[in-house]
């Protein structure tokens, strides 16, 4: 680097290095995000109000078609702010393919799904088994709708829309495009091979993730370190198989079983509606208490049991290797 543009711009791939391109995308995503949440605000709610009416059947209280209606638009925004927001930085900034950030879509991606959303709902139900069991929890009441006179149908179908962009948009944004381009980046420290660059990635992007997680409600330390063991996981799902169909499966019914189905808390909140009504008891350092399975130590042996099946499935598959090369070897569009 001998002149003061090499520490911002690289002559060799024709784009800004790594800081650049971070710095690039908070900015894009920001500014993309407010735009689609105006239009969201303007032009989609009234169309949902219109549905949520249908849905509800013009039952329960007055506010109940808006509520969903603005809920729905508000994920609708989040959802496409984030990628739209992806591919415009992938596309301008990065030069890569959108599909490369772990949509390369074929019939082994929808297999990875399946075995994703299989894994969320088996290691979540296999917890509340456990609990149940040892008499930790207790049902008391089934198809629970927290806000009275609210339908538990169109909530909890509401839910499963609210834990899909969630899946989808953090798995995106953590593991498809963060992790990606931050292994990528450290690739070029000499000394550091490229699983050595995925694995401090992998650390990185999984603080951040549990980071993210410590204002919710009923956080602590060790909630943050579960959250964190977590992203782990979702993130090796992302790395064995290069693509963010297992990952985001697994996010997906992980969080919906945990919730909507079971009546636990997710990360620390109650979505006011589940399958099932529990009372919980036991120790909060076994199951998570307040905030939920992942700040308790059983939450975190499924985490565990979770990765180790993830790693044997992508060996099982052999796909540990091409999925590891395709998350730090870009394959950068042309600049003619």
């Amino acid at each position: 680097m001998d002149r003061p543009r090499d520490y911002v711009w690289n002559l060799q791939s024709h784009r800004p290095r790594l800081p650049v391109r971070l710095v690039l995308a908070v900015i894009v995503l920001a500014v993309f995000g407010f735009v689609v949440a105006l239009a969201a605000d303007a032009f989609l709610t009234a169309s949902l109000l219109t549905v949520a009416s249908a849905l509800t059947g013009g039952g329960g209280p007055a506010s109940q078609p808006d509520v969903i209606a603005r809920n729905v638009a508000g994920v609708t925004a989040s959802t496409v702010g984030t990628v739209g927001g992806v591919y415009l930085v992938g596309r301008f900034v990065d030069r890569r393919h959108f599909a490369d950030f772990g949509f390369r879509i074929d019939r082994g991606w929808y297999r990875d799904l399946g075995v994703g959303l299989l894994l969320g709902a088996g290691l979540m139900t296999a917890v509340f088994l456990v609990e149940l069991a040892l008499g930790w929890v207790r049902v008391t009441d089934t198809f629970r709708v927290a806000q009275s006179g609210f339908a538990f149908w169109p909530w909890v179908l509401w839910s499963a829309v609210f834990f899909t962009s969630v899946a989808l948009t953090e798995e995106l944004l953590l593991r498809g495009y963060l992790l990606t381009n931050v292994a990528e980046g450290l690739t070029w420290f000499d000394g550091l091979s490229k699983t050595g660059a995925i694995a401090v990635a992998t650390l990185l992007t999984s603080a951040l993730f549990g980071v993210g997680h410590f204002g919710n409600p009923n956080a602590t330390l060790v909630s943050t370190l579960g959250i964190l063991l977590a992203g782990v996981m979702l993130a090796l799902g992302y790395v064995v198989s290069g693509e963010l169909a297992l990952p985001i499966g697994l996010h997906l019914t992980w969080n919906f079983f945990q919730g909507p189905v079971f009546g636990l808390p997710v990360s620390g909140i109650d979505f006011g509606v589940s399958v099932l009504a529990v009372e919980q008891s036991g120790p909060t350092v076994l199951t998570g208490g307040p905030f939920g399975p992942e700040a308790g130590l059983l939450g975190m042996a499924a985490v565990l049991v979770g990765s180790g099946l993830i790693v044997a499935y992508g060996r099982w598959q052999r796909s540990v290797q091409e999925g590891s090369r395709a998350v730090v070897t870009p394959r950068l569009r042309s600049t003619d």
